[in-house]
């Protein structure tokens, strides 16, 4: 396929329903993950304050080391939809079922670690003398998920690397249903107090992890893959997650250091941050939605070996980003005064809020390239590249931030730094990009 006729229309509807079929239920399963959490929030927080408090410190805690092995539903997902491009669906399964032997290996590192360590993690938080018991059990409690929690997130990437969302979207709506019911259930009829809630979604996530075990299980058995562990598949998941890792890592450092520096800069800049960040995490998720589509679609045309047919999916999908992101900016500034409100009333911190929102909102469309670009180079299996630029675009920022306090600069000077961390991330994705030297094609990236 040529240049010209990638730009053809016919050509650019093809590639529209390739990433609306992907985004739109992707989209759905992303919003439905952050509510487990805030169902527990919900329900624990009619039990009391030090209840809250406890979970306010053990649910971070559970969620960051989950968050940080993100990497195994993005390096699942580029290495099955390599082969699934390259035509061998039972090497695309095996593929995907040593993704979910490394994930319940890590899992139960990780379990191992927090069950005995539990107490020191939450003192290190600084909980108060009420609030420590109860983040304690909370955190010990859910640990237990945790294996499972890592299998759906390496079983999701399986099934978005076979082009498949819709399933995920099915799975995590069942399992926030389930998770909200059953802690009412253990909650109140139980009376298991906040440990309740902490079973429910131990349940919860154990119960999911099947659900996507019966469907990675199914298709490896009409296609004759093996479901034992491989020695040497897992090491090779571990070696292509190690990258992204970094890049996650970095990230998170990112934020973490923003955060900080609001906490510097006063009580009412630091709330007012916490409602910009709330937002943009928010929007994020249409955005990733696009990345993911992007993952499966990218790897599998670089499986079968079109190169050609990725740099017109990867343009259409910047021009997606950027439309998307646009339209987010403006319904951000256009719906300021309804939900502005919601988050406080306090006119200080509202004042405050104001401009370093119209900063997030106007570096929504860079925010959508970077978003796209991110999931093309991880569905080339660019791992490396991504963690050297994140790395890059973490020595840039953090100094960049830390001088916002030095200089006088406020919240709005903050989020303009980070509008600058965003800028810089397009630029080291783009020149990636357009050095071509991510399309590297075949069943597995050399």
């Amino acid at each position: 396929m040529s240049d010209a006729l990638a730009r053809e229309p016919r050509p650019a509807r093809r590639h529209d329903r390739e990433i609306l079929a992907l985004a739109v239920p992707a989209f759905g399963a992303l919003v439905a993950e952050p509510l487990f959490l805030m169902a527990d929030t919900a329900i624990v927080g009619h039990l009391g304050t030090d209840r809250l408090a406890g979970l306010a410190i053990a649910g971070p805690l559970l969620t960051t080391a989950v968050g940080v092995c993100v990497f195994l539903a993005y390096a699942t997902t580029a290495a099955v939809a390599r082969r699934v491009g390259a035509g061998d669906l039972p090497a695309a399964i095996r593929q995907g079922m040593d993704g979910i032997w490394l994930a319940l290996l890590l899992g139960t590192v990780i379990a191992l670690a927090v069950l005995p360590g539990a107490p020191a993690l939450v003192d290190a938080f600084g909980a108060s003398a009420d609030a420590a018991p109860h983040a304690v059990t909370y955190l010990r409690i859910s640990a237990l998920g945790v294996p499972a929690m890592l299998a759906v997130l390496a079983a999701t990437g399986v099934l978005r690397g076979l082009q498949n969302t819709r399933t995920p979207l099915y799975v995590a709506v069942a399992g926030f249903a389930a998770n909200a019911a059953l802690n009412l259930v253990f909650v109140y009829g139980a009376g298991w107090d906040i440990a309740g809630s902490a079973w429910g979604t131990v349940v919860a996530q154990n119960g999911m992890a099947a659900a996507y075990l019966v469907v990675v299980v199914r298709g490896a058995r009409r296609h004759g893959a093996s479901l034992r562990p491989d020695a040497a598949g897992i090491r090779a998941c571990a070696r292509a997650g190690v990258p992204l890792l970094v890049r996650t890592l970095a990230l998170r450092a990112v934020m973490l250091i923003a955060t900080a520096v609001a906490a510097r800069l006063g009580d009412r800049q630091v709330a007012a941050h916490q409602i910009v960040l709330s937002l943009w995490n928010l929007l994020a998720f249409a955005l990733d939605a696009i990345a993911i589509a992007g993952q499966s679609i990218i790897g599998r045309y670089l499986g079968a070996g079109d190169t050609d047919g990725a740099r017109a999916a990867c343009r259409r999908m910047v021009r997606w980003g950027i439309g998307t992101g646009v339209l987010l900016g403006i319904l951000v500034v256009a719906s300021r005064p309804l939900f502005t409100p919601l988050f406080t009333a306090d006119p200080d911190v509202r004042r405050t809020l104001l401009p370093a929102l119209l900063v997030a909102a106007l570096s929504q469309p860079v925010a959508g390239v970077v978003f796209v670009l991110d999931g093309v180079l991880m569905g080339a299996g660019d791992g490396p590249y991504l963690a050297w630029a994140m790395l890059a675009v973490l020595a840039i920022f953090a100094p960049v931030a830390l001088l916002v306090p030095r200089l006088g600069g406020g919240l709005t000077a903050l989020w303009w730094a980070m509008a600058l961390m965003m800028a810089v991330r397009m630029v080291t994705l783009w020149l990636r990009i357009r050095s071509g030297r991510w399309l590297v094609t075949g069943a597995v990236r050399a």
